[in-house]
């Protein structure tokens, strides 16, 4: 495969396992986020979060330490209509600083992101980017999903 995963050997080449408990995930799960504490500023808010290591027993929305997971630990509102499973763009965010800490999307990412409306070269599905610690990240929820938390809609 191209994005460097290994199809169905339980790992890829960082040693990330698959989700053996999980039936929907169908590819291993992406490289775990860095041990290194790292800062991710959510546009236009301006919060910024710590981010480093993940707790991979714990719940997770999207990937372990993707950037919708920090978001939700953080009670950052980022929707997520198919629960972080890259099968919707409700999650769609822009990476303003930091993309090339991020992991490399997947083709369900790219397909997914084909629908997301103001769709930029920074464009990721919070769901999926998985910072790796290298570079702190600013990242801006666009304003049609900030409209429509704030309307109640999920």
């Amino acid at each position: 495969m191209t994005d460097g995963r290994i199809a169905n050997s339980g790992a890829t080449p960082r040693g990330a396992p698959i989700a053996m408990s999980d039936p929907v995930r169908t590819e291993p799960l992406a490289p775990r986020a860095s041990a290194r504490r790292y800062r991710i500023t959510f546009l236009p808010a301006g919060k910024t979060v710590e981010a480093g290591a993940v707790d991979p027993s714990a719940h997770h929305e999207g990937e372990p330490g993707s950037i919708l997971d920090w978001a939700d630990q953080n009670d950052i509102a980022l929707d997520h209509a198919c629960g972080g499973f890259a099968a919707c763009s409700t999650c769609h965010v822009i990476v303003r600083e930091g993309l090339d800490s991020c992991n490399e999307t997947s083709e369900d990412e790219d397909d997914m992101l084909d629908e997301a409306p103001g769709l930029t070269r920074q464009s990721r599905l919070g769901c999926q980017c998985i910072p790796d610690g290298t570079q702190d990240l600013v990242v801006e929820i666009p304003a049609w999903n900030r409209n429509r938390v704030a309307e109640g809609q999920k």
